[in-house]
């Protein structure tokens, strides 16, 4: 792994494992910003880590941007993950210890202090999780700014003018072409391939779990045996860099009526 660049002005410094202890005294009215992700299949050509990869990227972009005014926690590197369980790699949490280490986490820096949490989830199969901590939050922390995002969702323009399959999702397009920008050295493209691209595909189960509301669970081998929603052969990472610039201003933007508050 390639050591970070030294930072000779640490006010500069955004990751805030590096900081120090009394260093961090000094910053209790900045913005934290926690990437979760997940370890789970992303197809043949995608790494395990996609979600991880593509949360600490915009959680690192909007800290950037937002110059001394927020912090990036170290990430967390798994998710609810039990729709991928068949596919090997994939580690998955119960959801109520998600729940539980994320909830110890925000709680913890609430209480020394920190009054603006952000969660960044590139996996959204931790998004009923989040919800509940942001429930259980508002009961035991009810003067904490404590909000949640999922990643791809905030990229509504970019996406929309991708070439994309009629089901198109997990391991797809967009995942795609964010990794293709990120790191290109990530992605295996000799064994990127297609999954599936159409409703008359599925299995009547998959099909209606596409309907929503109301929600219903499939497990992904059941909606394609490579586990990929859509056409990841068919993106580039200018494409990617595209959605990942849309996103970034977005919840920047958002970041910034959050330290407001």
């Amino acid at each position: 792994m390639k050591p970070p660049t030294p930072v000779s002005d640490r006010t500069q410094i955004i990751q805030f494992g590096r900081l120090t202890s009394p260093e961090t005294e000094q910053r209790k009215k900045t913005l934290l910003i926690l990437p979760v992700g997940a370890l789970e299949q992303h197809g043949d050509g995608l790494p395990l880590s996609t979600d991880t990869l593509r949360a600490d990227y915009v959680a690192e972009a909007v800290a950037q941007r937002l110059a001394g005014r927020a912090h990036v926690l170290p990430s967390l590197p798994y998710g609810v993950s039990p729709h991928h369980a068949s596919f090997s790699g994939t580690v998955s949490l119960p959801a109520r210890l998600f729940i539980d280490v994320v909830s110890s986490i925000v709680r913890t820096l609430a209480d020394s202090g920190w009054d603006r949490i952000l969660v960044v989830s590139g996996h959204g199969g931790n998004g009923a999780s989040l919800g509940v901590v942001e429930q259980d939050l508002l009961a035991t922390h009810p003067d904490l700014h404590f909000a949640w995002t999922p990643v791809s969702a905030l990229a509504t323009t970019t996406t929309s003018q991708l070439p994309r399959a009629e089901i198109s999702g997990h391991s797809g397009e967009s995942e795609t072409a964010q990794v293709l920008a990120i790191d290109p050295s990530a992605v295996d493209r000799d064994s990127l391939s297609s999954g599936v691209r159409t409703l008359k595909d599925m299995n009547p189960k998959a099909r209606l779990s596409r309907r929503k509301p109301p929600s219903i669970s499939v497990r992904f081998e059941q909606y394609a045996s490579n586990g990929v929603l859509g056409d990841p052969t068919s993106v580039t990472a200018e494409q990617g860099q595209e959605i990942l610039d849309e996103i970034v201003a977005r919840l920047t933007d958002y970041a910034e009526s959050l330290l407001r508050l």
